[in-house]
């Protein structure tokens, strides 16, 4: 590992155990203090009876979700006011989730599974409906701390949810956990098998069920993962000899892969990855979907893009034969890292290798977006792709309009408030940032002063 993710490991280590000397369990905020009276935002409150949230292993809670629908108050004193719509109350099973968010952020993230009985009876899984997403048992809770505007994930997800196959959803919450308030959270659906998310169906042993549903992310090893046999290039397209890529395995899990399905899908990810440099891609990848997913990427500038937490997957031959991208995790983009030259609004993403090569870093871009953007066909593709999606979805007017909704969602009932009191960070350097900003009017102003250069930056460089 590199000496940056080192020294996460240890800030993490530090914290968890300034928050236990705090209290036994589960890593409370600064100011513990605070209530919520009314909000406009659904208030979501998770009971462990003072057992500590793991992060290997998912322990007993219930959830309750006070939810009385768009433009009403949701009261937290249900008391004082009954009768109003609970979205959801029962069991689930929850665990704390993510890599640098968790090691390095006081305010965690959570995974959580909705059951029918606890785990301790059987713990059958459950699928329901919450706060109008679709039916499932599999969901996140993210704890938006290092993005103080609280809403980069959410405007990635608006802006690209009318174009792109599959985007999450996700809602802005407020969670009290064992009572306390921990804040602004945003309750997503996960990137996973099921009917209203990827609808994927399980590979089988031979035939045309061999060829399908797969979904892998090229990530970092902390599981097990499959190497590719192509190095990552520089902008020069030389081979970055000590450097691999891992692809991890996310449906099925690598425990539920057969040696022919392994083996299989190892062969095609090759066959892609070939494909690349000899420019026979377009059997291989939704050429269409990979531009979608790079545009977001590069107009969010997000300092993970292409080397972690990316999503992708492929269909049986028989309904699609190529690989597809998804859009997850751009809480650092938007001029929010200070490493990588993220913060920049005049340098592609996809070209980051060299940066990151003098700064030893060890999860790189794989090559596929060096060729890609050294195809002429791609590049005069993703070209007139950029002018229709900035004359429609990604419209200036539609893209600050966009940061303008998520922000009044946080601020006019006091939910960015309630947060900022809880934690309390405005004027506080928190990494990776590198802008500190001195207060939530300002962190908003930045965003879009930043998008509007990049923008500018974008549409002259992608000149038809």
């Amino acid at each position: 590992m590199n000496k940056l993710w080192n020294m996460l490991i240890l800030a993490g280590m530090m914290l968890a155990v300034a928050a236990c000397v705090k209290s036994p369990c589960n890593f409370p905020p600064d100011d513990t203090s605070v209530k919520i009276d009314s909000t406009n935002l659904p208030i979501v409150w998770i009971e462990v009876g003072g057992d500590s949230i793991m992060r290997d292993q998912r322990i007993d809670a219930h959830m309750k979700i006070v939810h009385n629908g768009d433009g009403h108050l949701n009261y937290a004193d249900t008391i004082a006011h009954p009768g109003q719509h609970i979205d959801y109350d029962g069991y689930i099973a929850v665990r704390h989730r993510g890599n640098s968010t968790y090691i390095s952020s006081p305010k965690k993230p959570y995974s959580l599974r909705t059951l029918s009985e606890p785990l301790k009876k059987g713990g059958k899984k459950k699928k329901v409906s919450l706060l109008g997403m679709g039916k499932d048992n599999d969901w996140v809770l993210f704890a938006p701390y290092a993005d103080k505007s609280m809403i980069r994930d959410q405007l990635t997800r608006e802006l690209s949810q009318p174009w792109m196959e599959l985007t999450p959803q996700g809602r802005f919450c407020e969670l009290y956990l064992d009572g306390i308030y921990y804040g602004v959270h945003v309750l997503s659906e996960a990137v996973s098998k099921g009917k209203h998310r990827l609808a994927l169906n399980r590979p089988g042993e031979d035939g045309d069920a061999l060829t399908g549903d797969y979904l892998l992310e090229v990530d970092c090893n902390d599981e097990t993962t499959y190497t590719s046999k192509h190095h990552p290039v520089t902008t020069d397209g030389k081979p970055i000899a000590d450097h691999r890529i891992q692809f991890q395995y996310k449906y099925p899990h690598i425990d539920d892969l057969s040696e022919a399905q392994l083996d299989y899908i190892h062969r095609r990810i090759n066959d892609m990855e070939n494909s690349f440099e000899t420019g026979n891609y377009a059997k291989y990848i939704d050429v269409a979907s990979f531009i979608d997913y790079q545009l977001m990427m590069e107009l969010c500038h997000n300092v993970d893009a292409y080397r972690l937490s990316g999503k992708f997957y492929k269909r049986r031959d028989s309904v699609d034969p190529r690989f597809k991208m998804v859009v997850w995790d751009t809480d650092l983009a938007y001029g929010n890292a200070d490493h990588r030259q993220a913060w920049r609004i005049d340098t592609w993403m996809y070209e980051n290798n060299d940066i990151m090569l003098n700064e030893n870093e060890v999860y790189m871009v794989p090559s596929w977006w060096y060729w890609l953007n050294h195809d002429a066909r791609y590049t005069s593709s993703l070209k007139r792709r950029w002018a229709e999606l900035r004359a429609t979805h990604l419209s200036t007017q539609r893209v600050m309009a966009t940061v303008d909704s998520l922000a009044a969602l946080l601020t006019t009932q006091r939910a960015e408030q309630r947060n900022s009191r809880a934690w309390p960070r405005w004027g506080v350097h928190v990494w990776p940032n590198h802008y500190d900003a001195d207060s939530y009017t300002d962190e908003i102003a930045y965003i879009k002063r930043w998008l509007t250069e990049r923008i500018a930056w974008m549409d002259s460089q992608l000149k038809q």
